[in-house]
């Protein structure tokens, strides 16, 4: 898979723009499951254990005032900007092989 480049925003203020960079796509989606897992932690610091489910996650995907990814493609040594809808595909394909089909993931 071709390095990545996820360019976030959470809030309305150019401030709280970041990006982290990847090797591959699936660890950039990896990443993004990570933010929302620690955002479920912050939001529930007493909970042991926290699950939620595809949905939820893309809730709070389209939430957040810009996210994209930046994909390397080989062919024309440039990078390709991918929005949200894109993020989710790849992420919803992603959980899936790794929950076996299940839908509850574990945050903890």
């Amino acid at each position: 898979m071709a390095h990545t480049i996820m360019l976030i925003q959470p809030g309305a203020k150019p401030e709280t723009r970041t990006y982290s960079d990847y090797e591959t796509v699936n660890e950039c989606m990896e990443g993004i499951c990570k933010i929302y897992e620690e955002h479920l932690k912050r939001m529930n610091p007493n909970t042991p254990a926290i699950t939620y489910d595809v949905c939820q996650l893309f809730d709070f995907i389209d939430q957040l005032a810009d996210l994209s990814c930046l994909v390397y493609q080989k062919g024309t040594n440039s990078y390709a900007p991918f929005n949200k809808e894109w993020i989710k595909e790849k992420i919803y394909v992603l959980l899936r092989r790794q929950a076996g089909g299940n839908r509850l993931l574990d945050a903890a």
